[in-house]
């Protein structure tokens, strides 16, 4: 059985996030979705929070499990019987750092082979970063993260749901109208 491991903190998953397992899927026979809990981070959302929010976005996909670390990644991967890391790549500086990671896991682990998978144009720009901007700030979540997601996010800020950003062409320019 061939089994990746796509590691993150998902702070939170994103529709970026979850393109790539989809598309790994059908490289994989089953991938363990690793929730990477670095004590280090003061993360936006909980653990538990996070880990719900990754089983309940694939629910309906056996070949997905979810499971919790800490420590070094290869180690984990090791731990769960995957010989595969499943990486998504938005950009060149995304592949820079990536590339780092990898050889550091084979210099740990000769045996781990690592899979990239391009980000679709649709999803290459989001990020979990990116996204805990958008909360923030109140913007629109639509398209950037699972209804699911969305809902609770909006739910755990009350009054903070987003007003309309909609282009306005006489909001922006001021001969507009005139």
């Amino acid at each position: 059985m061939k089994r990746a491991l796509f590691p993150g903190s998902f702070d939170p998953i994103t529709n970026g996030h979850i393109e790539i397992i989809r598309r790994g899927l059908a490289l994989f026979d089953e991938i363990v979705v690793g929730l990477g809990l670095n004590t280090s981070k003061q993360p936006m959302f909980s653990p538990d929070q996070r880990l719900r929010w990754i089983v309940e976005a694939f629910r309906d996909e056996p070949r997905v499990q979810v499971r919790p670390y800490t420590g070094l990644t290869v180690q984990f991967a090791r731990e769960v019987n995957a010989r595969f890391i499943l990486r998504g790549l938005r950009s060149a500086p995304d592949y820079e750092y990536e590339r780092n990671i990898d050889l550091l896991n084979k210099y740990l682990d000769p045996g781990i082979e690592t899979f990239y998978l391009f980000s679709s144009p649709e999803t290459s720009f989001v990020s979990s970063t990116l996204v805990r901007e958008v909360i923030r700030f109140h913007g629109h979540l639509e398209g950037l993260l699972p209804p699911h997601i969305i809902r609770d996010i909006y739910a755990l800020y009350p009054g903070g749901r987003p007003v309309s950003t909609a282009f306005s062409p006489s909001a922006t320019d001021p001969s507009h109208g005139s």
